[in-house]
């Protein structure tokens, strides 16, 4: 039975922090069928990596993240921060004063465990604290729009082919309620 606790993440974590996205994403693209897509998996890594150093630059303040631990053992991670570029661009900057709800990852080994809908309520209750009603999130993998969809209901933008014949793209608003409901129903 896992025993998992939810934190901040320290600037010690950051090496198995960064480890952790490698393993994820890597897994995620293999998965998708796209890991021939290599250049691509390491500009998501890095780009990861990059919200983590924003977190750690400026202690939570425009990127905040958690993570979940099995022991000593990183198995999940969720953050928020500024709406994306992509995110801006696809709804005509309808999405850009929104805080983006991203990074959410639960190791391959943890996943269909609930380690997904824990990290959600815990970052319902960050939310909760900071006063962010409202957010977005996206996604170009069909698993997690699969996942999105059915927490969440249909996506604000459906971006038929976004990434290529049969490679959608996604984007929801959401209420940060619908977080922690979403992680009690789901």
């Amino acid at each position: 039975m896992l025993n998992v606790e939810i934190r901040r993440p320290r600037v010690e974590d950051k090496k198995e922090v960064n480890s952790f996205f490698k393993t994820v994403i890597t897994d995620t693209f293999i998965n998708e069928g796209i890991a021939e897509m290599v250049d691509d998996l390491h500009a998501e890594i890095e780009a990861k990596e990059k919200y983590l150093d924003s977190d750690f630059e400026n202690n939570g303040e425009k990127r905040y993240f958690l993570i979940a631990l099995d022991g000593d053992r990183i198995i999940g991670s969720i953050e928020y921060g500024p709406s994306s570029d992509l995110i801006c661009t696809c709804t005509n900057n309808s999405f850009k004063e929104l805080m983006e709800l991203g990074t959410v990852f639960v190791h391959p080994d943890f996943q269909r465990m609930g380690v997904g809908n824990l990290l959600l309520n815990a970052m319902y209750h960050a939310l909760q604290n900071k006063g962010i009603e409202e957010l977005c999130l996206d996604s170009g993998y069909a698993r997690a729009q699969k996942i999105w969809k059915k927490k969440f209901g249909e996506p604000a933008y459906w971006l038929k082919d976004y990434w290529g014949e049969g490679y959608d793209h996604m984007i929801w608003r959401i209420k940060s309620s619908d977080l922690a409901s979403s992680s009690k129903s789901k």
